[in-house]
């Protein structure tokens, strides 16, 4: 039987895939992204984590609408996990 923190790190990790593979499923704007993703107290600190780690940036689109996507670092942790 694997520790609390054992249980947190997959957790964690959980999260963090399906955050990472949320935004790599297509264009999705920062408020789409918030909007989704506030829906869940532990979610918001996967969000930090994500964007600290620089799996995931907001930048602005061609019109200038705040967007997210993934960068080749995320895409790696999502190919190393899953095979995305």
């Amino acid at each position: 039987m694997g520790s609390d923190s054992d249980s947190m790190d997959r957790t964690t990790a959980s999260l963090l895939y399906e955050l990472l593979r949320f935004v790599a499923e297509g264009p999705r704007s920062y408020a789409e992204v918030m909007e989704a993703w506030r829906t869940s107290c532990p979610r918001l600190p996967i969000w930090e984590e994500a964007t600290e780690r620089g799996l995931l940036r907001r930048e602005r689109d061609e019109s200038g609408v705040p967007v997210v996507r993934i960068t080749a670092a995320g895409r790696a942790v999502l190919l190393e996990a899953r095979g995305y």
